[in-house]
């Protein structure tokens, strides 16, 4: 078994392949202060609840956009399964080539959904990646990253939105009935919920010409499965996308 780590600002991914398939998805919250010890706790948890036995995982690769987690994680993940995973970053050949001003301020993330991209999609396409912040990327018909677009994400937008105001509670990202709210949680849901999609359908849109060729739509994160089906444009929803495009990456390496 190979695992797949996707380290991210709110949730660490973990996933294991095994002979190409993917077998479990388990999330963890991320916390740079939290020790080798601890994660390795909890990564053993993960395990026996996953039926996952050490002499079973062959090797590991981390993708993480919070670098203090990089060396926290490989250490934990040698105190449990004795390995030493690879990490995705510079000298680790991705199959994608990065056509932006410069290359070394790509995310890994990023990096990881072209890698899968690439291998399991029709080419060109836009990528949605929906998580603490929201990410809309190019793959041109060869392949290679040409850019991306960033904007704040759902959850931290909602949080602004009710943390700072006075009398506007959290809500769920439930899509209410009608855009036209009657209430304040329908008023926010409405807007929180359909003001996404649409600017979802409106940078697709725009993207597209601006690339000026058709492209296929793939959306992941863990706030995509709210917004997509809001959408007027059809898209793919690939919630396991980047870890895909990690064991895609642990092949070529």
């Amino acid at each position: 078994m190979v695992l797949t780590l996707d380290i991210g600002n709110t949730h660490i991914v973990l996933g294991g392949f095994l002979d190409g398939e993917l077998q479990f998805v388990s999330r963890l919250s991320t916390n740079a202060k939290k020790t080798e010890d601890e994660y390795a706790a909890l990564l053993y948890d993960i395990f026996r609840l996953e039926g996952v036995h050490k002499p079973e995982v062959q090797g590991a690769i981390i993708s993480s956009v919070v670098p203090p987690l990089n060396q926290t994680m490989t250490a934990a993940l040698k105190k449990v399964c004795g390995i030493t995973p690879m990490i995705v970053g510079p000298g680790i050949k991705s199959g994608v080539n990065l056509l932006v001003d410069n290359p070394q301020q790509v995310g890994a993330d990023l990096v990881c959904s072209a890698a899968a991209v690439v291998k399991h999609y029709p080419l060109p396409a836009l990528i949605v990646d929906m998580g603490t912040a929201t990410k809309l990327s190019i793959i041109d018909e060869n392949g290679a990253f040409r850019g991306v677009s960033i904007t704040p994400g759902v959850q931290m937008g909602l949080q602004a939105l009710s943390g700072g105001t006075a009398q506007l509670p959290q809500v769920s990202l439930d899509a209410p009935k009608h855009l036209i709210g009657k209430n304040t949680v329908e008023s926010m849901q409405s807007g929180v919920v359909y003001g996404n999609a649409c600017l979802i359908d409106g940078m697709a849109r725009r993207m597209e010409a601006e690339f000026g060729a058709p492209l296929s739509r793939i959306a992941t994160g863990g706030i995509a499965k709210f917004i997509i089906p809001q959408c007027e444009l059809d898209f793919t929803l690939d919630e396991s996308l980047i870890l895909k495009g990690l064991y895609s990456i642990y092949e070529k390496n």
